[in-house]
């Protein structure tokens, strides 16, 4: 009898015991229905040396409405990054605050579009920067958001002659247009 005890409580500690990434770790999956907490688990991640490698927002089979982030391994050892997470329904809060943070130096890498707690869909921006590092990261952004695909199209030709480039692209709920194309777009400045 205390043998299988004992046996049951090593196989317990064994499940229980949380398990830090090593230098063979090759990628880590972050899945949770808030922002907050994915921002803060993205940067314990980058604190282990790990990097963003991919985000989808969407219902997984275990945890209901999730954002899920695959964090990777670098090819090559260099800096550690910083995260920060946007997350709103107005497209014109998003912009000024992806400006604002690009101002602080970070940089856009990707963005997708998840299900709240409280039934809203926002879109969520995922932004990096080196470590440490502060000031104006060199880029200014410009969101675009319609219901239309013609008008999106007109819209991206007309940044795309002020020199804009296409970084993402999301259909979105927002709260003024409902159902919408969410572009971002960004320039060297």
């Amino acid at each position: 009898m205390p043998t299988s005890f004992l046996r049951l409580l090593a196989a317990a500690a064994i499940l229980v015991t949380p398990v830090a990434a090593s230098a063979q770790t090759a990628f880590k999956v972050l899945a949770t229905n808030r922002t907050a907490t994915m921002e803060k688990e993205m940067n314990l991640a980058a604190e282990m040396g790990l990097r963003f490698g991919s985000v989808m927002g969407g219902e997984t089979a275990v945890g209901g409405k999730e954002v899920v982030v695959i964090m990777k391994r670098p090819e090559t050892a260099g800096a550690e990054f910083q995260y920060r997470l946007l997350a709103t329904s107005k497209t014109s809060t998003m912009k000024r605050e992806l400006q604002d943070a690009s101002d602080a130096g970070y940089v856009y890498v990707g963005q997708t579009v998840f299900e709240t707690l409280f039934g809203g869909k926002e879109v969520v921006c995922i932004l990096e920067r080196e470590q440490g590092k502060r000031g104006d990261s060199g880029w200014e952004y410009e969101l675009l958001a319609t219901s239309r695909t013609s008008t999106m199209e007109k819209e991206l030709q007309s940044v795309a002659g002020r020199g804009y480039e296409l970084v993402g692209l999301t259909i979105g709920q927002t709260a003024m247009g409902g159902a919408e194309l969410v572009t971002i777009l960004r320039r060297k400045r």
